[in-house]
């Protein structure tokens, strides 16, 4: 598939049987999560899945998206765009037991009652996650007065003893 709006759920299995490779987007529209961290979004997830059987037998997802957002910049208060890109890597499960079977190198991903994957559910929190935890523009890029110092600290000013006064008594 090329630059189709890609389906909502897919059965694994048959899809690495085949060897299928999709390329399209998803609609931000049904990214409700993803929409509700962002202050606006572009109107499309470009998304490319490969789905393929590994050497030990195993069901192989894998595959990246990309999108942009816009964020509130933490430090001035005002929007910026930001644009996320994630790869991924995911082999489907039955159920927690199974997770724990799985190399390393693979995010697991359960199955549904009908033994297929979510896509966009499984897009959308790889996007989540890429969301930078406190967004903010580049400090070059930032109209915010950052009252900061980069770099060697100031030189402390010698500030008079208030005790001294209490010298001069004894």
């Amino acid at each position: 598939m090329k630059n189709l709006k890609l389906p909502l759920t897919i059965d694994p299995r048959r899809s690495a049987q085949r060897r299928l490779l999709c390329e399209g987007y998803f609609e931000l529209i049904g990214l409700d999560r993803l929409l509700a961290i962002s202050e606006k979004a572009s109107e499309h997830v470009n998304v490319k899945m490969n789905f393929d059987v590994d050497e030990q037998g195993l069901i192989v997802i894998s595959g990246n998206a990309s999108t942009k957002v816009s964020l509130t910049c933490q430090r001035c208060n005002e929007l910026y765009e930001e644009k996320l890109e994630v790869e991924f890597c995911f082999s489907p499960v039955k159920n927690e037991e199974g997770a724990q079977h799985l190399p390393s190198d693979y995010d697991a991903v359960e199955l549904d009652e009908n033994g297929e994957v979510n896509l966009r559910d499984l897009v959308e929190d790889e996007l989540i996650l890429a969301v930078p935890l406190i967004p903010k523009h580049k400090l070059e890029d930032c109209s915010a007065d950052a009252d900061t110092t980069w770099g060697k600290l100031p030189e402390v000013v010698e500030k008079p003893n208030p005790f001294d006064m209490l010298k001069q008594l004894k």
